[in-house]
């Protein structure tokens, strides 16, 4: 594949429906700095193709999980790796998904938000049995071009918006006791999780092998970069617009409340839950509310239309990503007698003929191999068991996401990927930087950080998040510390064990 299709895919991969609403509404929350993140990946992109893509291709990999068992021998990082990558798949990206293309349908149709969920994994489920979707490529770039165009322009002609924004809005980055984004807990902090997801996540890296040689790779990785620019305005900007034009506003007489007007800015808890079922605020309407209100009547129509169509691509693609790493990393270690037939069932099309000629056929000698009638079963596009399993974990999650994302839907993303992610980062950078780091060094730092990670994770769904206006009650070792920071302390951490572990041993 040529550069400029890895790069449009590499972008397409990124963005979707979690992003138009998690980067609008944080954008009407708090200003342009959530646009931090897209800055960022233009440079772990290029990390990508410079550092990691020519050790996966020399590797001959397919999955992320199997260069680890490549590396360092034995089972048990790769099955480490493909397990905390499946938690993650469900707890950040298919139940994230679910959220906001239903928050979505529930602002445009009034329909109840787990009926909105309910209608989008049958009509996925069903247009992907019936053949009706595309994953990457050409159609992807289009629907992501089409969500972009009319944000800016439209509103643009129909208000004057020089005035929109305040002086703090324009600061990428805050002081490093901020709430939100602290710049020096972002730079130690977040980007060994941005690591993790621009050069180590299968989502993402399988676009890059994709392509015909290195310097292809290399080349989408640079396209892709200059076009994480465009967020920045297609995405943050907009919610921003919309935090102003759509501004909550109370009613008074003397001390007695006539009458409110529930938007965009955060209002009471039992208010903020009336409007969009979350106590904790409504930034997440930013985008809907702006589609819906601001554009015509056929655009608005257009924009449901790409929108659901957008969400149900990406569902498609991380299906394929997550029953990939299952059925080759899992299911064929716990079944090592597992006959063609029985990896066609656990599994999905993940290992259809397209995706295997474009990813594995020059860097996978070991399925050059397949037999052919196991392809001809993979090529069938009916889901299988585990992708039923993926989905029902991901709704059962919608309303832990409900009451923990704050009204700030990619800030959630964010905090559940950096109890997670830091460690399978620190484990990849050591592995591919020293040779020197041994399987037992890796696998007992990523154990060690995994763990404290995923304590720190159940606590924070034990303590709730205040409210807005709410004072944090929360004990200290959750309210004093910036995930951020516990994020940097995770990578940090995993790196010194992983080196002494391997000095001696």
């Amino acid at each position: 594949t040529r550069w400029w299709y890895i790069g449009a895919s590499l972008f397409v991969s990124n963005i979707g429906s979690e992003h138009f609403i998690g980067l609008a509404g944080s954008g009407a929350s708090g200003g342009i700095g959530v646009g931090a993140w897209e800055l960022n990946a233009l440079m772990l992109l290029q990390l990508l193709g410079w550092i990691f893509i020519p050790v996966y291709i020399a590797s001959g990999i397919c999955t992320m999980p199997e260069y680890l068992e490549q590396r360092f021998g034995g089972k048990r990082l790769r099955i480490y790796l493909a397990t905390l990558t499946l938690v993650l798949y469900c707890l950040t990206k298919i139940s994230v998904n679910l959220y906001s293309g239903a928050l979505f349908i529930q602002q445009s149709m009034g329909w109840h938000l787990y009926s909105s969920v309910t209608l989008l994994v049958c009509v996925t489920a069903l247009l992907t049995v019936t053949g009706f979707i595309s994953v990457d490529g050409y159609y992807g770039m289009k629907e992501k071009y089409m969500q972009a165009t009319p944000n800016i322009t439209y509103i643009q002609q129909k208000y004057n918006i020089s005035f929109l924004y305040k002086t703090f809005t324009y600061n990428v980055l805050q002081g490093i006791t901020d709430d939100e984004m602290p710049w020096l807990g972002f730079l130690l902090g977040q980007t060994p999780s941005s690591i993790w997801y621009w050069c180590t996540d299968q989502v993402i890296v399988q676009r890059a092998l994709a392509a015909r040689s290195l310097s292809h790779a290399q080349g989408g990785t640079l396209v892709a970069g200059f076009i994480k620019i465009l967020p920045m305005y297609i995405m943050v900007m907009p919610g921003m617009i919309s935090r102003v034009l759509f501004t909550s506003k109370f009613l008074m007489f003397n001390t007695f409340r006539l009458g409110i007007s529930y938007e965009i800015a955060c209002v009471p808890g039992e208010h903020c839950y009336q409007v969009c079922e979350s106590e904790s605020g409504c930034s997440n309407l930013a985008y809907p509310k702006l589609v819906l209100r601001v554009m015509p009547s056929g655009a608005r129509g257009l924009m449901m239309a790409v929108m659901i169509a957008a969400l149900m691509s990406d569902l498609d693609s991380i299906f394929n990503s997550a029953s990939t790493i299952f059925t080759l990393d899992l299911w064929k270690r716990l079944r090592k007698s597992a006959t063609n037939t029985e990896l066609m069932i656990v599994g999905s099309k993940s290992v259809s003929r397209m995706w295997y000629s474009a990813t594995f056929q020059s860097n996978c000698p070991e399925f050059c191999f397949i037999p052919l009638n196991f392809m001809s079963l993979a090529c069938h596009d009916f889901f299988r068991l585990f992708i039923i399993l993926l989905v029902g974990i991901s709704i059962a999650w919608v309303p832990i996401i409900l009451q923990f994302q704050g009204g700030q839907l990619f800030f959630y993303i964010q905090e559940v990927t950096n109890y997670i992610s830091p460690p399978i980062a620190a484990i990849f950078l050591t592995a591919i930087l020293w040779k020197g780091c041994t399987e037992k060094g890796a696998f007992y730092g990523g154990l060690v950080g995994s763990s404290l990670g995923l304590a720190r994770l159940i606590t924070i769904f034990i303590f709730k998040p205040p409210k807005c206006g709410e004072e944090d009650t929360r004990p200290s070792f959750l309210s004093s510390m910036h995930y951020m920071y516990f994020s940097a302390i995770l990578f940090f951490l995993t790196i010194c064990i992983a080196v002494l572990v391997s000095l001696f041993t």
